[in-house]
């Protein structure tokens, strides 16, 4: 299987705080991987520097083979790469069809411009497009309805459809779980899973590890700003070191 993502060597400080520490990941195209670790090891700040909110201080990531460091935000995302964050960004003034349609709209005008006639073509277009992603994440009858007034596990949700219309070609989901109930977090899992059909390539932070034996195929485990271990979900599950660094010693 080809390698969609390759990080070799990155490392980030600030101050005198060593974040990430000669990290090296490959991430195969079509997988599920899964990157777990205590809290403040450094998975986020890792995210960061894949998305253009961070700029490593060495090191290279490479996204389809083409280097990505410095390049900006909105960049990286026209490539193929979106993420889904630790507490939903959404418009939450305006409604779900306008949630979803917004980064819609925002990724075409930044490739190619319309004539008149054209644009209120592909709108229609997209607002069919848009209403059957909402459809796919179960928000279909609640496109009307302002976003604020949703729940956490739809505000998830809509989070998921406005990343699912630009087509990603790699979905990056910073504990996608986190604040769910059990019944929120299950149909999270399945929704994920629905997505996985898509051929979407995924990286799961996560800490829930019933999530991350659903969904992983793959796990690696970051601990004080470096990675410890790596492999299938039940190599992980046996290792000593992940036992140690993760949980105290306590079985995964």
């Amino acid at each position: 299987m080809a390698a969609i993502l390759q990080i070799t060597d990155v490392n980030k400080s600030f101050g005198g705080l060593r974040a990430l520490w000669d990290v090296n990941l490959t991430v195969e195209e079509g997988t599920v991987h899964a990157i777990i670790g205590p809290n403040g090891a450094g998975k986020s700040t890792l995210l960061n520097c894949l998305v253009g909110r961070l700029k490593p201080d060495t090191g290279s990531v490479t996204f389809e083979g083409r280097p990505i460091i410095g390049l900006p935000p909105h960049r990286i995302n026209q490539l193929g790469i979106a993420r889904v964050f630790q507490t939903p960004e959404i418009f939450e003034d305006l409604t779900l069809l306008d949630n979803v349609l917004i980064p819609a709209m925002a990724k075409e005008d930044g490739a190619f411009r319309l004539n008149a006639w054209q644009r209120v073509t592909r709108r229609r277009a997209l607002i069919e497009e848009a209403e059957h992603i909402l459809e796919d994440v179960g928000l279909a009858d609640q496109r009307h309805r302002i976003a604020a007034a949703l729940s956490r596990g739809d505000k998830r949700r809509l989070e998921l459809a406005m990343c699912l219309i630009q087509k990603p070609k790699l979905l990056l989901l910073d504990e996608p779980t986190a604040g769910m109930s059990r019944a929120d977090t299950n149909n999270t899992i399945e929704l994920l899973k629905k997505i996985g059909e898509k051929g979407i390539t995924k990286i799961i932070i996560e800490h829930d590890m019933h999530v991350v034996f659903s969904l992983a195929h793959r796990i690696s485990v970051l601990a004080r700003g470096t990675f410890i271990a790596d492999g299938t979900p039940d190599e992980i599950k046996g290792d000593p070191k992940v036992q140690e660094a993760y949980l105290g010693g306590a079985h995964l």
